[in-house]
């Protein structure tokens, strides 16, 4: 049992906001591992071919395996008070560069050290070594968001604010314990403590310290509990409702390759170029040669030169994810 002891000012401060960095996370990882999640299926071939780059690699090199719990804070930090997504992910991009040495050697040298049962990987290592790595994990988060997720989050944005907007009727109705007691069957609330079941003990004093409660939907249905920065505390939990039938997700092909790279599928059982594709599917032509390139990279459609055109269409594998969306 892990305990969160908490004053009159924590329970004042405690807001809630999604970590959009925790959800990249979590879907990187399940693509890593080549699992499924529960509820949206297979994380697809975009986010696995984005696993190829290095510095998404890298990402990979700071995330516990099987047996291991702990993740460095600095991949995750404390969500803003941002409305658009955008502005949050690019808030918490900022905050990993702006990573100093000093906090990235504690948590990359000596918590993993501490909690894992293997070293870091001699390349990780290096490139902590050498001062580079808070920008290379800034690059990797950004790229594998706009790579994987960015296209198809409206959907799952959408639940996180129902989630948001259920626990603050909670708060109206009955006030902040309750709602705090009503996260998740694993988590707790006494008077002046939070608890959570997890597999190690522990407690630590969050007295004064500002509460930020992360619903996941991709990260569900897992908890999660960041301490290791000062002054902050973030707290992710499942977001209401996924898996039992209080929010229906989306297509299952949105998660995977995104609203309009689907469509863009959906129109490629016939070769065609990207000004048509652009011309049909009423997008920019840059913006559907940017998905494209994509769902190229991912082996989702093949391309041929035809004269003065490049001709796209969709190959075996995408018709798989389509019949099964």
């Amino acid at each position: 049992m892990f305990t969160l002891r908490v004053d009159a000012e924590t329970v004042a401060r405690t807001r809630f906001s999604p970590s959009l960095a925790a959800e990249s996370l979590a879907w990187l990882k399940l693509a890593a591992d080549a699992g499924r999640h529960p509820v949206f299926g297979d994380p697809g071939p975009l986010a696995r071919a984005s696993l190829t780059h290095p510095d998404v690699a890298l990402l990979l090199d700071l995330l516990p395996r099987t047996g291991e719990v702990y993740t460095p804070d600095l991949l995750t930090p404390q969500p803003g008070t941002e409305t658009r997504h955008r502005d949050l992910l690019d808030e918490q991009i900022a905050r990993i560069e702006a990573t100093t040495q000093d906090e990235l050697e504690e948590q990359v040298f000596t918590y993993t050290r501490i909690h894992w049962n293997r070293p870091l990987p001699v390349k990780a290592r290096r490139v902590a070594e050498s001062g580079t790595m808070p920008r290379r994990l800034a690059g990797g988060l950004a790229r594998f968001w706009r790579e994987v997720l960015a296209d198809g989050w409206a959907d799952l944005h959408a639940i996180l604010e129902r989630d948001i907007t259920h626990r603050a009727k909670t708060i109206a109705g009955h006030g902040v314990g309750a709602a705090l007691g009503a996260l998740h069957p694993t988590i707790g609330w006494a008077g002046d403590a939070i608890t959570l079941a997890k597999p190690f003990d522990g407690e630590i004093d969050v007295a004064g310290r500002e509460l930020v409660l992360a619903p996941g939907v991709l990260s569900w249905p897992g908890t999660s509990i960041q301490v290791d920065v000062p002054g902050q505390v973030v707290l992710g939990y499942p977001a209401h409702g996924i898996g039992t039938g209080g929010a229906a997700p989306p297509g299952r092909i949105a998660p995977v390759v995104g609203a309009a790279r689907a469509a863009l599928l959906a129109d490629l059982e016939t070769a065609r170029s990207t000004a048509e594709l652009a011309t049909r599917a009423g997008y920019a032509p840059g913006t559907v040669s940017y998905h494209l390139g994509a769902l190229h990279r991912a082996g989702l459609v093949s391309k041929v030169r035809d004269g003065r055109y490049v001709l796209y269409q969709r190959t075996p594998q995408a018709m798989v994810l389509l019949e099964g969306a």
